[in-house]
């Protein structure tokens, strides 16, 4: 088994798409089917889609936590930090280095050094 698609909801997805970004990722905006106007990126065989907020949906989900194996770490904590993003200290765990940095909509997002 492996995941196939991870959808964020937001209710900025502009901002949301920036700050993934500054992380590697390159999305494009279209829409498919009956689908609104969303953002969309390839990571492997995973599609991770930027969405609008559902129709009935008032707040956003803040509890989803994602990891990023990161080619270019260092690089990456510089975009962040020259972006004015803070994150945690790098810290060397029994998976390698990792920091904890939170997504404008206040998900926490795990970068781990690849």
């Amino acid at each position: 088994m492996e995941i196939r698609l991870i959808v964020i909801r937001t209710n900025d997805q502009k901002r949301l798409a920036n700050f993934y970004s500054l992380l590697g990722l390159t999305f494009d905006y279209h829409k498919h089917g009956n689908s609104p106007m969303h953002y969309s990126t390839k990571i492997g065989s995973l599609v991770l889609e930027i969405y609008p907020l559902a129709k009935n949906q008032i707040e956003i989900d803040k509890n989803l936590r994602l990891g990023f194996a990161i080619d270019n770490f260092e690089e990456a904590l510089q975009t962040l930090s020259e972006n004015e993003i803070t994150f945690s200290e790098p810290t060397l765990t029994d998976f390698g280095y990792i920091t904890i940095v939170s997504d404008p909509d206040g998900r926490k997002i795990e970068l781990y050094k690849k």
